[in-house]
């Protein structure tokens, strides 16, 4: 087979010509613009299928929680890249979602695999599951995803809300049950009560949503990626960035 016979690929996403963008069969100016949210069109584009109304309402939730977390690592690199190239908005954004990983924010979507494995047991070994992640996690020697945190030591506020806001919208609860059955079985295992942290809500949440543990951390990055946005036009409008440089020049020793 020559290489112009090779199948070309395709995408189910969007297609265009001269008058109509399609965007998974819907026309962009006829049936989106003016009808659909934000939230409403990145579920649609990324799942293929129309959201409801709950999924809408509890990924909302999740943005909201999610977007600002002040002067975190991921806020500082966008402030000081900016400071030192002013005319790059796209790159001093860029360089603050670099720095959305395993201590900030990112560690939801692996959460929310172990949370898919625990539901998809029979109910009678769910508890044996999540004894078998903690243990893998703990010979791999590293954390379980969404658990323990640096400034919540005894109890992250926003995990009893989310969990709230997604009963209220009336979820069935099953993956927020195995939430539950991780933290019980990580204090039971440890002999530790290590806080549940935000990433294990929104892992539970957004699994009660039907969000595939992939996407999960996508979700969290545009949440994250609007208020790097945020913290930018703060940046340029009342900038920060060079008491930041000369505070970390000041508490960092050089020592040959």
């Amino acid at each position: 087979m020559s290489s112009n016979d090779k199948p070309q690929g395709t995408t189910s996403i969007c297609g265009f010509d001269a008058d109509n963008i399609l965007i998974r069969d819907k026309n962009l100016v006829d049936d989106l613009i003016g009808q659909y949210s934000f939230t409403q069109l990145m579920l649609l584009q990324a799942l293929g299928q129309e959201p409801s109304d709950a999924q809408r309402r509890i990924v909302d939730a999740v943005m909201v929680t999610i977007m600002e977390h002040g002067l975190v690592p991921s806020a500082i690199v966008t402030r000081l890249t900016h400071y030192g190239a002013p005319e790059s908005f796209q790159g001093a954004v860029v360089a603050g979602l670099l720095g959305v990983g395993q201590r900030y924010a990112g560690t939801a979507s692996e959460c929310g695999a172990i949370l898919e494995r625990i539901v998809a047991a029979p109910d009678d070994q769910r508890e044996a599951t999540a004894i078998e992640e903690i243990k893998t996690c703990r010979e791999q020697r590293k954390p379980v995803p969404g658990f323990g945190h640096p400034i919540h030591k005894d109890k992250d506020r926003r995990v009893d809300r989310l969990i709230e806001v997604a009963v209220e919208i009336g979820v069935d609860g099953n993956v927020i049950a195995a939430m539950k059955q991780l933290e019980a079985s990580l204090q039971q295992e440890t002999g530790k009560k290590l806080v549940t942290n935000i990433s294990a809500a929104i892992a539970a949440v957004l699994g009660e949503a039907g969000i595939p543990a992939p996407l999960m951390r996508g979700l969290v990055l545009t949440a994250r990626c609007a208020g790097l946005v945020g913290h930018l036009y703060e940046e340029m409008n009342n900038p920060a960035a060079h008491d930041l440089w000369v505070s970390a020049q000041a508490g960092v020793n050089y020592e040959p």
